[in-house]
Parts: C-alpha cells; sequence; structure tokens
C-alpha cells in the first residue's frame, strides 16, 4: 500500500509554501520556469468586452492571461 500523505513545506525561496509527497520534495529551480514577473491587476470591462476576451480564449486555447499579455506586447512592439 502507498503511502498517500500530503505534507505542506516551506521552501527555501521567499517562505513559498510547496506540497510535500511521500517521495522527492522541494526542489530548487523545479516547476514551471518563469516568464516574468507576477503583479495581480483588477480590471474592468463591459460585459461585451469580457465575452469577447472568453472567445479570444477558448479560440486560441489560451488562458486570460496569455492572451491580455499577447495584447500588450502586440500594443507595445508596434
Amino acid at each position: 500500500m502507498s503511502d498517500n500523505n500530503i505534507k505542506i513545506g516551506v521552501s527555501n525561496k521567499e517562505g513559498q509554501l510547496g506540497f510535500l509527497f511521500s517521495r522527492g520534495g522541494l526542489r530548487e529551480g523545479a516547476g514551471r520556469k518563469s516568464i516574468g514577473i507576477t503583479k495581480k491587476v483588477s480590471l474592468t470591462l463591459t460585459d461585451d468586452m469580457w465575452e469577447r476576451l472568453e472567445k479570444e480564449c477558448m479560440n486560441n486555447n489560451q488562458s486570460r492571461s496569455q492572451v491580455i499579455r499577447n495584447m500588450i506586447e502586440s500594443f507595445y512592439s508596434n
């Protein structure tokens, strides 16, 4: 029988929480690589604009963050 207990531990970096399984553990350099700095923002749009944004996400199989990031990068690259 395997041990499926999940424990929460503190990483060596910046006090971030991580999950510890029965094998392995938190490792420096593990996980998805960062593409930049994450900052939380609040965005107010009309219902129509939210629907258009969601449609764009679905059509391109991308998250809201990816679609908005692409829009901003496109705007500033011109």
